[in-house]
């Protein structure tokens, strides 16, 4: 049986203000470890708000979400802060580094958030993960010193410089030309199936979601569609994306 990471259970979100605006409706769906997971769907469908709730950076108005076991949602806020430094990473559509610190800093920025000065076994880890990648020429650069798609490798890096046990990526290739989208989820997929990081991923990219072990459909905030790649394969999975109406 598969180990299951992140689930949730009627799992139900909406916006209040003058008017309510429900979002996500019912959403019941597993995340099996060391997985990648897209999630699809057409623009307003709740994909990101999805993720939101799922990252813990947006509670949601009902239902539970259970991460390896254990029920969220009790926590404080300075709770759930500490959750998410500890066991999840975050690679956004826009790379969100910041400026004033070199490439090698914003990559320490979550250590220094959760313990201060980083130990030398971490300065060490940090300076690893940067060789993998890629971007170690660009430890000493500053953000307007490289590429866009150098800019997402170095939050990339970011994001696994904790050892989070889950990656969340919201249109991470979004702000790229296709060249170095292209590269920067190769990148996701080998550190997926090397370090056996679990991996879910907003996009309306088609070619991005047929990566993926797994995707789910949106459609105005409800689940509609589970495609399993591996079963069904890459062309049958393209086949049903295409014939049933799923577009992204």
């Amino acid at each position: 049986m598969a180990d299951i990471i992140l689930k949730t259970k009627n799992l139900n979100k909406t916006y209040t203000g003058k008017i309510d605006t429900p979002v996500l409706f019912d959403i019941n769906l597993e995340i099996i470890k060391g997985s990648f997971t897209a999630l699809i769907g057409p623009s307003g469908s709740g994909k990101s708000t999805l993720l939101n709730c799922l990252g813990l950076l947006d509670p949601q108005s009902s239902g539970e979400i259970v991460f390896d076991g254990k029920s969220i949602g009790s926590q404080n806020v300075n709770e759930l802060a500490d959750f998410r430094n500890a066991n999840i990473g975050f690679i956004f559509q826009f790379h969100y580094l910041l400026p004033e610190f070199t490439a090698y800093e914003n990559i320490l920025m979550p250590c220094w958030i959760r313990s201060g000065k980083p130990a030398p076994d971490i300065e060490k880890e940090a300076l690893r993960i940067m060789d993998r990648i890629g971007v170690l020429k660009l430890k000493d650069k500053y953000t307007s010193e490289i590429s866009g798609g150098q800019q997402q490798r170095i939050s990339i890096a970011r994001a696994l410089i904790n050892k989070p046990k889950l990656i969340f990526a919201d249109e991470p290739t979004g702000n790229l030309d296709r060249e170095s989208g292209s590269a920067v989820l190769d990148l996701m997929a080998e550190l997926n199936h090397e370090n056996n990081i679990t991996m879910v991923m907003v996009t309306h990219d088609r070619e991005a979601a047929l990566r993926a072990d797994f995707i789910y459909e949106l459609v105005d905030g409800r689940i509609c569609k589970f495609l399993d790649v591996k079963k069904e394969g890459k062309a049958g999975v393209a086949k049903a994306i295409d014939e049933r109406g799923c577009r992204i």
